[in-house]
């Protein structure tokens, strides 16, 4: 079926609730997607001249047919898209994908034993697990190594004992340092039972034990030795004691949070159970660029093979309230689906987000910090990119004049070359909206008319030092002009002049929660402030300077202007010949005469002044 027959095909649906299926030319199901009315949402991929995202405008490029299914209630067309996704896994739905297998703890048979972290049981050593989570495996093994400082280097002992100097980590305590040979077989063999002990059992035990062996050490005179558990129990105490990875209030909680890049986004899940962090999960989705449709489906399809926790908390609540429903019905017990604001799941919620940006980062390539600031900030204020941002401040001396600076960011770091500034020229006084509405109009005509450098680029986005007030001024007047669909955003500061959020059209966006976000929109804050302001007082400067000049008969301000702009200060005006002045575009020879001559007139007056005071002290 051609596009235009599948349009009339949609138009011809009910408006009720269900589930489509959109074929290709080969009759495989290629997307299976929900309606709340399936007349309306199945037409909008056939309409003619409608913009869809990269991954919607390839299926439907594909797409030679479709069929419905109706349901009683959207809560059941969800239900049925889960199990119909689960069932045919179209090519262009989003489907999670875990190459995770069994992990172990691997203590090895050795007369010097190690404990590693394995994906594999392979021979006849010790292992503890299989545990069903790699990551939980990988950091306990990490946390035991530096808790009982355990060597992690290559060498093979007893074979390499006191063959080379200890190395690094025994020299900034993060081993104990067994290449050295101070430390007996039996000794080092007791340490790898309670480091065993510790993985097994809760950290309590452990440290009685600890504890026990720390004072049969001191009573036998070996304070080497008591020393070392000694700092074995302070690691484990300071382990417990500000993180956020053993929490008793956690017993039953998953963490997710989703960071998008533009085109990519990743979901990261950390699944707290009985009090401690015993999973990492992150799922990466290319050629998806809404963060809140890949959240909308990863939770359905997370939770329809995952049993859901007591406590799901999330960074952005789902966009179809259906979903909180799907997730509670999917367990026998009382699941409660919330948003993290505050407190420790709030730091939690920071700690996935994080992780789930580094895990973008590294799999799309984009490691330069620049552009994984412009990454996530694109995606806290919901735009596709933001490669070449623009930034307005107007500043002020209360003089009845007002300037402004442009100043922008190219991948995430300023582009000087790009800057620009502004001095007013229709507007009377100290109006900072009219202010910033004259820049803008300024900044558009010139893109208009096909301005050379950065006025010829179109920005990716504008922020304007200012919250709603110069937002409104400049939306009025961007509407109808080129730069419509450019997004624009004011800046807010707080009662420290820091910037708090960014306010757009839609209203207020928090910033605070992300660390990396919240410095570089400061960053751009602070540049633009600075710009406007050293603009500001090299103006002020020059009409201060110019004042004298504009004494002379037949300079005005215009001339005074030229004239500084060329020699820098009144002195160097003075000093010049008249033909250099003449020289000057818009000073006329008359002009340079009545300068060189005015200055000369001075200096003649105050010679005859000193000259008649003399003789007059003479005659005296």
């Amino acid at each position: 079926m051609t596009k235009r027959e599948l349009y009339e095909k949609a138009n011809s649906l009910p408006m009720l609730p269900g589930v489509y299926i959109i074929r290709d030319k080969n009759d495989e199901i290629i997307y299976i997607g929900k309606a709340k009315r399936l007349k309306v949402r199945v037409s909008q991929y056939f309409r003619e001249g409608k913009e869809h995202l990269p991954k919607v405008r390839k299926m439907v490029e594909n797409a030679y047919s479709f069929d419905v299914i109706v349901t009683n209630s959207e809560f059941e067309a969800l239900t049925l898209e889960c199990s119909q996704i689960k069932m045919h896994n179209p090519k262009y739905n989003i489907l999670l994908k875990d190459d995770k297998g069994y992990s172990f703890i691997k203590i090895s048979r050795e007369e010097y034993p190690r404990i590693t972290a394995e994906l594999q049981a392979y021979d006849d050593a010790r292992y503890l697990g299989p545990y069903m989570s790699s990551f939980a495996v990988r950091e306990m093994v990490a946390t035991t190594q530096e808790i009982f400082k355990l060597p992690t280097c290559t060498r093979v002992f007893p074979r390499d004992f006191g063959k080379e100097r200890p190395c690094l980590n025994y020299h900034i305590k993060k081993c104990m340092g067994l290449c050295t040979g101070k430390i007996s077989k039996r000794d080092y063999n007791e340490i790898i039972n309670n480091a065993v002990h510790f993985i097994k059992q809760d950290t309590d035990k452990i440290i009685d034990i600890l504890k026990e062996s720390m004072e049969n050490a001191a009573e036998n005179l070996d304070f080497e030795k008591a020393a070392l558990i000694r700092d074995q129990i302070n690691a484990i105490q300071k382990l417990q004691a500000g993180q956020n990875v053993v929490n008793d209030n956690l017993q039953s909680h998953d963490f997710i949070a989703v960071a998008g890049s533009g085109k990519n986004c990743c979901v990261a899940v950390l699944r707290f159970r009985k009090g401690r962090l015993t999973d990492k999960k992150e799922h990466v989705f290319f050629g998806e660029d809404s963060a809140n449709d890949v959240r909308d489906e990863f939770l359905v399809q997370f939770y329809s093979s995952e049993q859901p926790p007591k406590h799901v908390m999330l960074d952005e609540m789902p966009m179809d309230a259906d979903i909180v429903e799907y997730i509670q019905k999917k367990s026998k017990n009382k699941v409660t689906v919330q948003k993290c604001t505050r407190g420790d799941n709030m730091k939690i919620i920071k700690m996935a987000y994080t992780n789930a940006v580094e895990r973008l980062a590294r799999d799309t390539g984009r490691l330069d910090k620049g552009q994984r600031y412009t990454d996530e900030l694109a995606n806290l204020l919901g735009v596709n990119r933001l490669d070449i941002i623009e930034s307005y401040d107007i500043s002020n001396w209360g003089d009845g004049t007002s300037v402004a600076g442009m100043v922008v960011f190219e991948n995430g770091k300023p582009k000087r070359s790009g800057y620009r500034t502004f001095k007013m020229k229709t507007v009377a006084g100290t109006d900072d909206y009219a202010s910033m509405r004259e820049t803008l109009s300024r900044r558009i005509s010139e893109y208009e008319k096909g301005s050379p450098g950065q006025f010829g680029i179109k920005p990716d986005a504008i922020f304007l030092d200012g919250g709603k007030g110069q937002l409104s001024a400049v939306m009025r007047i961007v509407r109808g002009t080129s730069f419509r669909d450019v997004p624009i955003f004011g800046m807010v500061k707080d009662s420290k002049h820091r910037t708090r959020a960014m306010v757009g059209p839609e209203g207020e966006i928090a910033i605070a929660m992300h660390k990396s976000v919240f410095k570089f929109v400061t960053e751009i804050q602070d540049e633009v402030h600075r710009f406007s302001i050293e603009f500001q007082r090299k103006t002020a400067k020059s009409k201060s300077y110019a004042v004298t000049l504009t004494k002379v008969p037949g300079i005005g301000p215009k001339k005074a202007e030229a004239l500084m702009k060329h020699f820098k200060t009144v002195s160097a005006v003075k000093e010049a010949e008249m033909s250099k002045l003449a020289d000057i575009p818009g000073i006329s020879y008359k002009d340079a005469r009545s300068i060189y001559f005015y200055f000369r007139e001075d200096e003649t007056d105050e010679s005859n002044q000193r000259n008649s005071a003399r003789q007059e002290s003479g005659n005296s």
